[in-house]
């Protein structure tokens, strides 16, 4: 999505194939939600590590850690695949113009010669009731571990807090802009653009920089901007 966003801001005008256009959705809801089921394996690995630190151990195994990773990327084929399945078959004779900056199933909708009432129904629930549900996941096991960190004394919530720090940053970047547009009925509107940069383009660039804030190399150039800066 990227690379085609960068020519297309250098091109007088923005044309993308029709095979192109359904290859582009289907790679973006692919990593796209197997970037949410991952988030959502963190959060249960960080739940494990805190609130049963004695099994963590026994429990989060190579094996179970391989066992998770492959159902992220099966549950993101399958909800990229469905999706694709979805608008792959829909007649277009009418406008070819779509108001956005990548491929996605609710501006070719607009497109179809047909009634897409019932497909946009089943979207909302592949893609934005999924979404919603994951993010529920994701707060209670959040709110799990803040409960069982309040008997700890300030120094180790403090210390677990921060352990969970660049998750947190993630999976707040990431799904705050989702559900705002997610949780709408079916329909887009132009500010849509500006709240999808957030996750398909800011959160991916932050991704590296964000998980390694707590590193020593970062903490070491961290230390060194804040000593030039002084100087």
């Amino acid at each position: 999505m990227t690379p085609k966003l960068n020519t297309d801001l250098l091109a007088e005008r923005k044309i993308i194939s029709y095979n192109n256009y359904m290859i582009q959705l289907f790679i973006i809801h692919f990593l796209g939600s197997m970037e949410i089921f991952i988030l959502t394996g963190m959060a249960y690995d960080h739940y494990m590590a805190i609130c049963k630190p004695l099994h963590c151990a026994a429990i989060m195994s190579r094996q179970r850690c391989n066992t998770i990773i492959l159902a992220c990327w099966t549950g993101g084929f399958v909800h990229s695949a469905s999706q694709f399945l979805l608008t792959v078959f829909l007649p277009f004779c009418g406008p070819n113009e779509i108001d956005h900056y990548f491929c996605n199933v609710h501006p070719l909708l607009k497109l179809a010669c047909t009634d897409t009432s019932r497909i946009g129904l089943l979207v909302i629930v592949n893609s934005r009731l999924t979404a919603l549900v994951i993010f529920v996941i994701l707060m209670v096991s959040y709110f799990l571990i803040l409960y069982t960190i309040r008997v700890y004394p300030a120094e180790s919530r403090a210390k677990t807090l921060s352990t969970c720090s660049s998750h947190l940053t993630l999976v707040v970047l990431f799904f705050v802009p989702v559900l705002f547009v997610c949780i709408r009925p079916h329909e887009t509107f132009p500010v849509d653009k500006v709240f999808a940069l957030f996750y398909t383009i800011i959160a991916p660039v932050f991704n590296p920089l964000i998980y390694r804030l707590r590193n020593w190399e970062m903490k070491a150039l961290r230390e060194m901007w804040c000593h030039l800066v002084i100087l």
